[in-house]
C-alpha cells in the first residue's frame, strides 16, 4: 500500500533529514518507527501526509506518488489517513461528541452517520461517559483517546500516531496502546512513531530505527535498540 522509493529530504538549510530511504508497509501492518530525536521519524510522516515533498525519490500511496497530487486529490488522499498527535489538536470549545462530530462534518458525512457513528466510536475508545465533557475536562489519557476517535470517525486506511504517549503515564501509555492494537486488528494500517522502549517492545511488531535519516534496522518482529 505504502512505498517509500530511495526517498532523501535535504531542508534549505543544507540539512538531511532523510537520506536514500527504502521501505514498504503492508494493508494491516503495525509498523513502529523509532530513532533519536532528528533521526527522520516525523519527516516520514510529514512525507505521507505530503505536507513535505523529497528533494529525491518519491512516495506512493497504492501506486500513487503522493508528491504529484493536486490540490483536490491531496484533500482526498488525506482523508484516507488518520492522524494522532503528541499534544492531541483537539477543538478546546467542542465537546468530546462534537470534536468527532465536526471531523465527520469536514468529510461531508450526513447528519444521520454522525448519530450513528459518533456514539459507537467513543464506546471503542471508553469515553462514552465522557461525550458531552469538554477537553479540558478531560485527563491527559482521555484526551488522547479521542484523539484517536477523532482519527478513526472517518474509518481511514491508515492511521499515523506521532510519539501518543509522549506525555502520558504508564497506565495511560498502555491504554492507547491497546486501542491502537485494537484499530490494527480490525484491519486498519497503524504507524506509530514513538522513544518509549516498552512500548515498542511490547507490541512485538515490526520495528524499522532510523539513525540520521538512514535505515539501520528494519526488523518484523522488532524490538527498540539503538
Amino acid at each position: 500500500m505504502i512505498n517509500f522509493d530511495s526517498v532523501t529530504k535535504i531542508y534549505s538549510d543544507d540539512s538531511i533529514a532523510l537520506d536514500s530511504v527504502t521501505f514498504d508497509v503492508s494493508p494491516k501492518e503495525f509498523l513502529s518507527i523509532v530513532g533519536a530525536s532528528g533521526a527522520g521519524k516525523s519527516t516520514i510522516l510529514k512525507m505521507l501526509l505530503a505536507e513535505e515533498k523529497p528533494t529525491e525519490g518519491a512516495v506512493f500511496f497504492e501506486r500513487v506518488d503522493v508528491g504529484s497530487l493536486g490540490k483536490k486529490e491531496l484533500n482526498l488522499h488525506r482523508r484516507r489517513i488518520g492522524t494522532v498527535f503528541q499534544d492531541f489538536k483537539l477543538l478546546p470549545g467542542k465537546t468530546a461528541y462534537e470534536n468527532i462530530a465536526f471531523a465527520m462534518e469536514v468529510a461531508g458525512r450526513s447528519d444521520e452517520e454522525i448519530n450513528s457513528d459518533v456514539p459507537h466510536v467513543l464506546d471503542l475508545v471508553d469515553l462514552s461517559d465522557k461525550a458531552w465533557n469538554f477537553p479540558n475536562e478531560l485527563s491527559g489519557g482521555e484526551k488522547q483517546r479521542l484523539a484517536i476517535a477523532r482519527a478513526i470517525i472517518n474509518q481511514p486506511d491508515v492511521v499515523i500516531a506521532d510519539e501518543p504517549t509522549g506525555n502520558l503515564d504508564p497506565l495511560n501509555t498502555e491504554e492507547i496502546v491497546q486501542i491502537l492494537k485494537k484499530i490494527n486488528d480490525l484491519g486498519t494500517t497503524v504507524i506509530l512513531t514513538t522513544h518509549n522502549k516498552q512500548v515498542v517492545d511490547s507490541l512485538g511488531k515490526r520495528v524499522i530505527t532510523l539513525d540520521r535519516g538512514r535505515i539501520v534496522r528494519d526488523d518484523n518482529r522488532g524490538r527498540y535498540i539503538l
